[in-house]
């Protein structure tokens, strides 16, 4: 797993500024049914505007996969590569249960992969290291180290066929959810 050190700011007595945590994310919890898959917290918000104060440790809340309503999250996703898997499936039901997930892949979203998924966020996502193929119902494309992806509410799946683990940073913004009926 990948140790995430963060930096948090914050207001000290004297009303200046300082690091307020200075450690690696505390909240990290391997996804139940996908072996090798972590998600780490980084941090989390609960409206918008957004309140800047208060120096608790907001990240340190249950992980779930989607942000409140009018709230974000940034965390540190970790996909090991499908190979490592050993002839085991990922289990979706567990996986997307395990992170309190309410938009699970249907049966035949499934066929196409068993991660294939939607969230009612737009999604800031970047490639901090290794390679993933991101799957759309039509097509995929390879992300590499650096790659920027904005993931707007629409399905799609992370299918790692490297040999290391890929790490993306991923911001996710709560969204009006798609109009699925068209």
């Amino acid at each position: 797993m990948h140790k995430v050190r963060r930096f948090v700011t914050g207001l000290n007595d004297e009303g200046r500024s300082v690091v307020t945590f200075d450690d690696h994310a505390l909240n990290t919890m391997e996804i139940g049914g996908w072996p090798g898959a972590y998600i780490s917290e980084v941090w989390v918000t609960d409206k918008c505007p957004v309140d800047n104060g208060g120096n608790e440790d907001r990240s340190l809340r249950t992980i779930r996969h989607d942000p409140t309503p009018e709230g974000t999250i940034f965390r540190v996703v970790e996909i090991p590569p499908e190979k490592s898997l050993e002839g085991e499936e990922i289990d979706a039901s567990s996986a997307f249960e395990s992170i309190g997930s309410e938009n699970q892949p249907s049966e035949s979203d499934r066929t196409r992969h068993p991660s294939m998924h939607f969230t009612n966020s737009v999604d800031y996502l970047v490639v901090i290291s290794g390679e993933m193929h991101m799957l759309m119902e039509e097509g995929e494309v390879l992300l590499s180290q650096g790659d920027c992806i904005v993931q707007r509410g629409t399905k799609h799946a992370w299918v790692n066929r490297g040999d290391v683990p890929c790490v993306l940073a991923a911001i996710l913004v709560d969204a009006q959810p798609l109009d699925r009926a068209v």
